[in-house]
């Protein structure tokens, strides 16, 4: 059996970039949560710094999230943030056994 992947992306908004940030972000949790595979695509936003915000995906095996890696939506998103973050995003992945 495979193991479930679990990812934790951190992203840092640069100052005054916050809002635009949120918008490239979340135009990514529909698509997202339609691709095979995915089992949760959540957005989290810290109360104490508006600049911070988090990805929790959980995927069905290295196989999908590999799709969504390849993915044209989220290809854009990677473009289109890319001015809007302070440093690149901080993408921790982790598996889950069965």
């Amino acid at each position: 059996m495979s193991a479930t992947v679990h990812v934790v992306a951190r992203y840092i908004a640069k100052p005054g970039k916050e809002e635009a940030l949120k918008q490239v972000l979340t135009a990514l949790i529909a698509p997202t949560r339609r691709e095979l595979g995915c089992y949760q695509y959540d957005l989290l936003f810290n109360p104490q710094d508006p600049r911070e915000f988090c990805f929790v995906e959980r995927w069905e095996g290295d196989k999908e999230l590999d799709q969504h890696g390849e993915s044209a939506h989220l290809k854009a998103a990677i473009a289109d943030a890319e001015s809007l973050v302070e440093v690149p995003p901080d993408i921790q992945i982790g598996r889950a056994h069965v």
